[in-house]
């Protein structure tokens, strides 16, 4: 709502008199907001935004047009401006008072541009679209995206619409699995070597309960287990049955740091380095 002034003045023989100042208040007739379905995002799950504009007035708005940055933003003096969402083709979806329309156009992906948007008298229109990060979206614990748009057309003022989404935290485990040697003979020594990478942006820690298990097939013998170069002990870090070759750790022994994430200062790429911990198990392959 934007507020006027106005006052008169009277002039007559040398003398002015003026009049006292009237305010009146402009109500908007359109309003817009727009918000991500969810507040957090990651590297391989896409953000969702819902633009809503409202008609209160008693005219139609045809041809209104919405124009997103997609949180584009200059990471550096050194760096040129950088997009770190994608727009998700072909996922625009329009609704005017809850009932699904003929899909606007988009006109163009950078910025994202979508024409053709209609708004009754007395309703609302709901655009719902989905854009993916991408290799400059950051990732790390204190990164986030602004995202803005604008909503224009003819007959009102350009209307400004942002929204703020923060990476989600969380650990993000990979494991693999290694042999050495791959060909050994009867009751030869074998060396599993098992590698844990975190590529989130917090590190899981004791309290997150991880388990590790494995059945070896031969059952091992004489086994061993390190993690991180330390020593485990068989009953306080894991357990071994010899029957079965079940090999399972204790809640909370498995740690891994978090990830760090770094950005290309003349191209503004980030780059994810996960962080790693690795369980060793040797042993003798039973007959």
């Amino acid at each position: 709502m934007a507020t006027f002034y106005n006052q008169a003045t009277l002039s007559y023989n040398g003398n002015v008199r003026s009049s006292n100042i009237t305010t009146g208040n402009i109500i908007e007739v359109l309003s817009a907001d727009k918000h991500a379905v969810q507040d957090n995002y990651s590297a391989d799950n896409d953000v969702v935004y819902v633009i809503s504009i409202v008609n209160n007035g008693n005219m139609a708005y045809n041809g209104i047009r919405i124009t997103d940055n997609l949180g584009s933003y200059t990471p550096s003096d050194t760096a040129p401006a950088v997009v770190p969402l994608t727009y998700v083709p072909d996922s625009v979806n329009l609704y005017v008072d809850g009932v699904k329309q003929a899909d606007p156009t988009v006109s163009d992906t950078n910025p994202l541009t979508i024409e053709n948007i209609s708004v009754p008298a007395g309703s609302n229109a709901v655009v719902i679209y989905s854009a993916r990060p991408n290799q400059f979206a950051p990732l790390g614990t204190d990164g986030s995206i602004t995202n803005n748009a604008v909503i224009s057309g003819n007959n009102f003022t350009d209307i400004p619409v942002t929204d703020t989404i923060t990476p989600k935290n969380s650990a993000d485990l990979t494991i693999s699995k290694s042999l050495t040697p791959t060909e050994v003979a009867e009751n030869g020594a074998v060396t599993y070597t098992f590698v844990i990478q975190n590529y989130g942006n917090t590190a899981s820690l004791s309290t997150d309960d991880i388990v590790f298990r494995d059945v070896f097939t031969p059952v091992l013998t004489s086994l061993t287990a390190t993690y991180n170069g330390t020593p485990w002990v068989d009953g306080t870090n894991y357990t071994y049955d010899t029957t079965t070759g079940e090999f399972v750790t204790t809640a909370g022994q498995i740690e891994v740091p978090p990830a760090t994430f770094t950005q290309d200062p003349q191209t503004g790429a980030w780059s994810v380095q996960p962080s790693v911990s690795t369980l060793v198990i040797k042993g003798n392959l039973q007959s």
